[in-house]
């Protein structure tokens, strides 16, 4: 079986890295762009689209930075892949952005970055960053 190519896309978002960081990092926010539902017991997350529920565990994060989820097998063991959402603030014209690092089949890498502007744009009508 193949194995997942990492890629990373950026997106200027027009929003403060604190309201950002609220979005990408708790299940309510997630669950207002990114999911269905999200649910979080812990450091187990359950993600739900549709009929399907995707769980990960939430690696690392860093407050008003970054956040990491490490997706989780049906044997509740880690898989090597993950998404990362990061925060970037240009010191200088204080623009942000959010980066997605993710992983895909070389076959869907067009496919799932297409599905991330979808969701990054939901996340944009919700904070107000049109």
């Amino acid at each position: 079986m193949d194995s997942k190519i990492r890629y990373e896309i950026e997106f200027p978002i027009n929003s403060s890295p604190q309201l950002l960081y609220q979005y990408i990092s708790t299940p309510s926010g997630l669950s207002e762009w990114f999911a269905d539902n999200v649910n979080s017991r812990g450091e187990l997350y359950t993600f739900i689209w549709d009929d399907t529920k995707e769980r990960a565990r939430l690696a690392s994060k860093k407050t008003g930075e970054r956040i990491k989820f490490k997706w989780i097998d049906d044997n509740d063991k880690d898989t090597e892949y993950f998404f990362e959402l990061k925060i970037m603030e240009d010191e200088i014209t204080k623009d942000v952005s959010l980066v997605v690092i993710d992983f895909a089949y070389e076959d869907e890498i067009e496919e799932s970055k297409l599905l991330w502007e979808n969701q990054i744009s939901d996340l944009k009508h919700v904070i107000g960053s049109v």
